[in-house]
């Protein structure tokens, strides 16, 4: 009987991972450098992005610990919610 749970779970672990999920993330990130368009931060994968801050009346400057947010996995809506 233990046999037939133990593959039930592994059916069930190897769904879950297989399925995208969309969610928001929130990772503290690094400013790396002000341009026009906004801040550079670096994304989850490594990669520079600049990006805008939702944080009214804030200036950040370069080598400030932030966070972001990545709304539903969109890189595209990537922003800067919070000051580590």
């Amino acid at each position: 009987m233990k046999s037939a749970a133990d593959e039930i779970l592994k059916t069930i672990k190897y769904a879950v991972e297989r399925q995208k999920i969309n969610c928001d993330r929130t990772y503290k990130s690094i400013i790396k450098g002000i341009n026009k368009k906004g801040y550079v931060v670096l994304d989850r994968t490594g990669s520079e992005r600049t990006v805008k801050c939702c944080i009214p009346g804030i200036e950040l400057r370069p080598g400030q610990s932030v966070y972001v947010k990545e709304p539903m996995g969109d890189l595209k809506g990537l922003h800067i919610c919070g000051v580590a």
